[in-house]
């Protein structure tokens, strides 16, 4: 059975979601991101960047387990494993390859500054919210002109592009986004929070997860622990 080290994040959801739409069997270890389990020595074994979400697969491509951390790298290795939701075409295979890119680069990295320095970061710094809250609403932008043309970010057909957007845009509300001004990525949006199966694992873990409490937390997450070499 696949083992998934996760915790209820955006990043971590992607890989749920992937899971439960294959149908794959799968166990959650929860990995409390703060509480400083991905500090622990057996976590950074699978994942050196202590970050979630990490798998293992004892039944991998050679018929021999294999560990992998980063949720794009999962999400491409789970597509391989099942023929699910990455085109078998060329063309098709790096239309998808290049929208999930996107997902890594830039919706992923500017909707968590986002986050942050409109939520968490101790004192707001006016330069930090405008520019990250325009990034935001800029890449924002750039999906609903794509979906005005298209039913999915890579095509007609759903894949592991859509898998990985869709959880960075559950939280909007904390982006700075007014959803009446992207109608078409809004669309999408609703169709794709429908699925079951994407209901299903945005549900994985939710329950043990919380908002920051203690100033500890906030120190695990953001402060001095996160750049000590281990």
């Amino acid at each position: 059975m696949i083992e998934v080290y996760s915790w209820a994040t955006p990043n971590g959801h992607k890989v749920h979601i992937m899971l439960e739409e294959c149908g794959l069997p799968y166990r959650v270890k929860a990995i409390d991101i703060g509480r400083g389990d991905q500090f622990a020595p057996e976590f950074l074994r699978i994942s050196p960047n202590n970050k979630i979400p990490a798998l293992v697969d004892p039944d991998g491509p050679d018929g021999q387990p294999i560990s992998l951390f980063e949720s794009g790298a999962i999400l491409m290795y789970l597509a391989g494993k099942t023929g699910r939701f990455l085109p078998d075409s060329t063309r098709g295979r790096y239309e998808v390859l290049q929208w999930l890119m996107f997902q890594m680069a830039s919706v992923g990295p500017m909707l968590g500054q986002a986050h942050h320095f409109r939520g968490y970061a101790p004192e707001k710094i006016a330069y930090a919210v405008d520019r990250y809250t325009n990034e935001a609403r800029r890449l924002y932008g750039v999906m609903d002109k794509r979906l005005a043309a298209s039913a999915c970010l890579a095509g007609d057909a759903y894949s592991i592009a859509d898998i990985a957007v869709y959880p960075w845009l559950r939280s909007a509300d904390r982006q700075g986004i007014d959803w009446a001004e992207y109608p078409f990525l809004r669309a999408w949006f609703d169709r794709i929070d429908e699925r079951p199966a994407v209901r299903r694992g945005v549900a994985v873990l939710s329950q043990e997860r919380r908002e920051l409490r203690t100033d500890a937390e906030r120190e695990v997450l953001f402060g001095n622990q996160q750049y000590v070499r281990r």
